[in-house]
C-alpha cells in the first residue's frame, strides 16, 4: 500500500471552529437586517451576502482540498474577504448611528465572551439580558449606560467575526505552508506514480 493517499483526508468543515462561529456570524446576521437595517438597503443584502460567502466558501474549499489545495487556499481566503466585508458593514453601523463600538475590556462584551454563544438563541438571550430590567446602572466597573439592543447586537457579532477572522488567518498560514511542502494535486500525484511503479519494479527484482 501507498504511504501516501492520492485524495487525502478532506471535507469534515462542519467541525472547523471558524466555520461553526462564522455561521453563528451567519444567523446572527440575518436577525439583525431583519430587525435594524432598511428592508430597502442595498447594505441589507450585501451584509447578508458577506455572511453567507463566509460560510459557503469556507465548507467549499474544505472539501476542495481533496484535489486542490490552491483552490482549499483560494476559497478560504474568499471566506476571510468577505467576513472582513461584513466586519465593517458592522463598524458602518455603529459610526453612522453614534452608537459606541466596545473595547475589549467592555464589561457587557466580556459578559458576552463569557457566555459562549454558540446558538442565535444564545445572543438573543445575551441581549435581553443586558438590555432587560435585570441589568442595573452600576455593575463592578461603576456607572453605565444601559445600550441599545441594535448596539449590543452588532458588538456581538462583531466580537464572533473578530474570532472567525483570526481562525482564518490561521488556517490560511497552515493551508500555505502545506502547499509550499507538499505541493497540489499534481504533485501529489507524480509522488503516488513513482511509488507504485516502484512497487512493482521491486516484485519483479
Amino acid at each position: 500500500m501507498s504511504a501516501e493517499p492520492l485524495i487525502p483526508v478532506h471535507g469534515g468543515y462542519r467541525k472547523l471552529k471558524s466555520f461553526q462561529i462564522a455561521q453563528l456570524a451567519y444567523d446572527v446576521t440575518v436577525r439583525f437586517c431583519d430587525l435594524f437595517v432598511d428592508c430597502r438597503s442595498r447594505t441589507r443584502d450585501q451584509m447578508v451576502q458577506a455572511a453567507r460567502s463566509g460560510v459557503q466558501n469556507i465548507a467549499e474549499g474544505s472539501q476542495a482540498a481533496g484535489t486542490s489545495r490552491k483552490t482549499e487556499l483560494k476559497l478560504t481566503n474568499v471566506a476571510r474577504a468577505s467576513l472582513e466585508e461584513l466586519r465593517l458593514d458592522y463598524e458602518d453601523f455603529l459610526r453612522q448611528r453614534g452608537l459606541t463600538l466596545f473595547p475589549p475590556n467592555h464589561p457587557a462584551l466580556m459578559r458576552f465572551k463569557a457566555k459562549r454563544c454558540t446558538t442565535l438563541h444564545d445572543v438573543q438571550t445575551w441581549v435581553a439580558e443586558e438590555h432587560g430590567p435585570t441589568r442595573t446602572s452600576t455593575d463592578n466597573h461603576g456607572p453605565h449606560t444601559v445600550p441599545k439592543p441594535e448596539e449590543l447586537a452588532a458588538n456581538a457579532a462583531l466580537s464572533l467575526l473578530n474570532v472567525a477572522c483570526y481562525l482564518l488567518d490561521r488556517q490560511l498560514a497552515a493551508q500555505a505552508d502545506a502547499f509550499e511542502k507538499e505541493g497540489g494535486f499534481t504533485e501529489r500525484l507524480y509522488r503516488v506514480r513513482n511509488e507504485a511503479r516502484g512497487r512493482q519494479e521491486g516484485r519483479r527484482s
